[in-house]
């Protein structure tokens, strides 16, 4: 059998190669992939040629072991497929199973039993590609550690950004609010349950934001803001907003880009932290009571609660890969989820 494979192969430039599958081992199991989730943050770094490339690519993810972030690289890490086959000594229970899969875009793969997460029957194909932007949004609000009552701002509002908002909205917070410059992404967060959400450009902007935070006596800043736009001049920003002893989360990773930062002024005298939040890894704080594989189950519990499927905005087949990353490079203010799709039969 033949696989179809997805390479990024220099800056702006991907390739689809056929090549052809080993022999399934005894304790693998062979995937057929449904649909494919492309991400708009690291893979768009890939893609444009913004990842240093002495960095190992994931260090946590077996399939990625050894592997640095140089051309040609096949990369991607939301895939939901189908089991189709099984090895002799794996349980033909799986055969006909669901599955979600941090693999590149590929069409087939082999994979043991341990690196296969089984999807609920009652959860979408759609829904279930968004499980590594939920687990990221998940962690980002266990890194961020809001409390009752308390002023929320997020500056960017692409898909991660969004699933935080959804996250967010169930809590008891006093405010919460967004920065995003573009109106279609303006617009779904105020769907999945903003209280403000500005462009930053309007008239009035800072005294509009500064009145929504100030209406619970606080001093026209949040308590907690999430930088998640992966451009590091907002975090000038996110200083800007932050209240004294205020926390600034940063979930973006910028890559290579870079910006100059001003920590010489309010960041120092009002005493504001500023802390990273890596879905690889789980905060100490956490690691007491929480797994890897229990933040994964709350992500999938969420994508059932949150129904991301409808921020998907395009799909395109694997064929046309080329076509829907430049969709996500060159039309940001069109583009909310891209899918890269198989042609698998459906159930």
């Amino acid at each position: 059998m033949n696989n179809r494979c997805l390479y990024y192969t220099a800056p702006l430039k991907c390739a689809l190669r056929e090549e052809a599958l080993p022999d399934i081992g005894p304790e693998q199991l062979l995937v057929e992939a449904r649909c494919s989730a492309i991400s708009a943050g690291t893979e768009m770094l890939v893609f444009t040629g913004r990842i240093p490339a002495d960095l190992p690519v994931d260090a946590t993810l077996p399939s990625y072991a050894g592997q640095r972030f140089t051309y040609p690289l096949a990369y991607g890490y939301s895939s939901v497929g189908k089991v189709v086959a099984a090895g002799a000594q794996v349980s033909s229970g799986w055969i006909g199973q669901r599955v979600f899969a941090f693999r590149p875009h590929q069409s087939h793969y082999l994979a043991p039993a341990d690196e296969l997460i089984r999807l609920p029957p009652e959860l979408p194909d759609e829904d279930a590609v968004f499980l590594a932007s939920m687990e990221t949004a998940v962690n980002l609000v266990m890194d961020g550690r809001p409390l009752l009552g308390e002023q929320v701002m997020l500056l960017g509002q692409g898909v991660i950004g969004l699933l935080t908002t959804a996250l967010l909205a169930g809590y008891p917070l006093g405010a919460l609010a967004a920065l995003e410059r573009w109106p279609l992404r303006r617009q779904a967060a105020r769907d999945l349950g903003a209280g403000a959400v500005w462009s930053g450009a309007e008239p009035d902007f800072d005294r509009e934001a500064a009145a929504f935070f100030e209406r619970l006596d606080a001093d026209g800043r949040a308590d907690l803001v999430f930088e998640l736009s992966g451009q590091p001049s907002m975090l000038d920003t996110a200083i800007a907003w932050a209240g004294f002893g205020a926390r600034i989360v940063v979930g973006s990773w910028y890559g290579t880009k870079a910006a100059p930062i001003d920590l010489g002024g309010r960041f120092h005298r009002q005493r504001i932290q500023l802390m990273a939040s890596q879905v690889s890894t789980i905060d100490p704080i956490h690691s007491a009571r929480w797994t890897a594989r229990r933040r994964l189950n709350t992500a999938l519990a969420m994508l059932a609660r949150v129904q991301p499927s409808r921020l998907i905005t395009h799909r395109f087949a694997i064929d046309e890969a080329q076509r829907a990353l430049e969709q996500i490079a060159d039309r940001p203010q069109e583009t909310l989820q891209v899918l890269l799709t198989y042609g698998a039969a459906p159930d």
